[in-house]
């Protein structure tokens, strides 16, 4: 029988960049317990209440950004929010992924349940419906500012709550009204406030960054592997890797990688072949791993920190506290994900940038006593000249995509909105930036891996050995030129898949080595 799933509360458990992945592969099942329902009950009445009296609340009974002050009818409240849907349905380009749809989803289904937003209960429940059934909304990339929320991503999120818009079905989107004849389902009439609870928010942004945190550590714990693979193709000194060394200088990244590097290479033939040579140090992009790998690995906590707390906030606006306490704020604001994003990016293209420069100090040969370009029979043989061209080319796109996004801003609704993140922006070009990484370190992988073969019968460390033997299992040395885009896809599979991250782990447990070391938790890895 298949293993029961894990139950997730929202609105009331504690929601994690991992817990959030989880539900949104299935491994988890979001339900609403009865306290948190009767929270849901409780703001929804006292939004009602407010309507009831007439009291003047901004997004219930008056106009939106610039229109603030234009007082709505009791008998218009509704209309009210099913215009907001429509007319904020304004987003360009191609599709957002269904995973990051769904994140979408789950972030906001979780930011509601936790009672300050005044939304009715069948909303959330018809909510938890799509998401279950795997009727994921079309959702355009482009046009949220990041600030007021993400409007219009959300606001296509949301349209097929009303019957509008489209949603992936059998392979491709089709409108909603088609699924809601199949699932002889009507659409909701959106009640006071509900328009304006559903679309101010964070949640694409937030999203972007989950997927963004999933993808990012993968590539630091695949780099440090690779990078140690790298250092015994060149015959790299390990003493830059000493404890004593950061301890003087005892930033968590750095101590972190320093550690890893240790263990990697521990007990290796290569590493004691050289101990005596007459090099006196390495190039930075060897003897700094530590120091740069770590720094990566330090913006990317700063990213989780945040992002821990966004996704159990309450981003909406105006905030329900009861029916005489409404607050409108900003906590719609996406600047404390911009900033962290922006960050992360520049992060991401750094650990790019080094991984190029080893890839290119393999290719000299030289001193390391290597062949040029990786390959003995060069000439009529281009060897991996130009895998590296590959690295290269991405490495520059990286370095464009590094500027903040989150320094703009431009003001908009006639000025009442004169300050945004442009947080969405963030998201989407960090998230391209740790895209090109993934090829980056996996052109790095196959050349690592080719220097690994000259340096036979000497043997390295048992994890590094079995992690050359996974590449080998699925990618030829090569003496010939090749279509070597076809072994780049497959190093970025072994990569992206986990394989390499998890093999690591298995054999460091079977020679009794601890690769996460003191650091891992101060890092806050969970």
């Amino acid at each position: 029988m298949p293993a029961k799933k894990g139950i997730f509360l929202y609105g009331k458990d504690r929601l994690t960049p991992l817990k959030a992945l989880q539900l949104s592969q299935g491994l988890l099942t979001g339900e609403l317990s009865e306290d948190v329902i009767k929270k849901i009950h409780k703001s929804n009445d006292d939004v009602a209440a407010i309507v009831k009296e007439e009291k003047v609340v901004y997004g219930i009974n008056t106009g939106f950004g610039s229109l603030c002050r234009t007082i709505i009818s009791k008998a218009d409240t509704q209309k009210l929010q099913d215009n907001l849907i429509r007319s904020h349905s304004v987003g360009v380009g191609d599709p957002v992924s269904e995973s990051i749809t769904r994140l979408m989803f789950i972030l906001k289904i979780h930011s509601l349940s936790l009672g300050f937003s005044g939304i009715s209960l069948n909303v959330i429940r018809r909510m938890i419906w799509l998401l279950g059934k795997n009727y994921t909304p079309y959702v355009p990339a482009k046009g949220s500012l990041g600030a007021s929320g993400d409007l219009a991503p959300l606001a296509h999120l949301f349209l097929p709550l009303i019957g509008l818009g489209k949603v992936f079905y059998n392979g491709k989107y089709v409108d909603t009204q088609i699924v809601y004849k199949k699932e002889k389902l009507e659409p909701l009439s959106l009640g006071a406030k509900e328009g304006l609870a559903l679309i101010n928010g964070t949640q694409f942004m937030g999203a972007y960054a989950v997927e963004i945190l999933n993808r990012f550590f993968i590539c630091l714990e695949a780099a440090d592997i690779i990078s140690a693979m790298t250092i015994e193709g060149l015959l790299g000194s390990a003493k830059p890797f000493d404890g004593k060394l950061h301890e003087l200088r005892p930033f968590r990244g750095s101590q972190h990688v320093a550690y890893r590097l240790r263990n990697l290479l521990k007990n290796s033939e290569m590493v004691a072949s050289h101990a005596q040579c007459g090099r006196v140090q390495d190039p930075y992009s060897i003897r700094c791993i530590p120091q740069v790998h770590g720094a990566s690995r330090d913006a990317w906590l700063h990213l989780k920190e945040q992002v821990d707390i966004e996704l159990n906030s309450v981003t909406d606006n105006p905030v329900i506290f009861d029916k005489d306490t409404t607050i409108s704020g900003g906590n719609f604001h996406g600047q404390p994900l911009a900033l962290p994003l922006d960050y992360c990016g520049i992060a991401a293209s750094e650990l790019g940038n080094i991984s190029d420069r080893r890839t290119f100090l393999l290719l000299k040969g030289g001193e390391a006593g290597l062949p040029q370009l990786l390959m003995k029979n060069t000439g009529i043989n281009s060897g991996f000249m130009m895998p590296q061209y590959t690295s290269a080319a991405l490495v520059s796109e990286n370095k464009s995509l590094s500027f903040p996004a989150s320094v703009d801003s431009i003001p908009t609704s006639l000025g009442q909105e004169d300050h945004v993140s442009m947080g969405s922006i963030s998201a989407r070009k960090t998230y391209q930036v740790i895209l090109n990484l993934e090829y980056i370190l996996a052109v790095e992988l196959l050349c690592a891996a080719q220097a690994f073969d000259y340096r036979k019968p000497m043997k390295s460390s048992k994890i590094l050995e079995m992690c050359h033997n996974l590449v080998r299992r699925e990618i030829d040395h090569a003496e010939e030129d090749r279509i070597f885009a076809d072994d780049i896809k497959v190093a970025y599979d072994i990569i992206t898949s986990k394989r390499l991250i998890e093999l690591t782990y298995e054999v460091a447990q079977q020679e009794e080595i601890n690769l996460k070391g003191p650091y891992y938790d101060l890092l806050g890895i969970h």
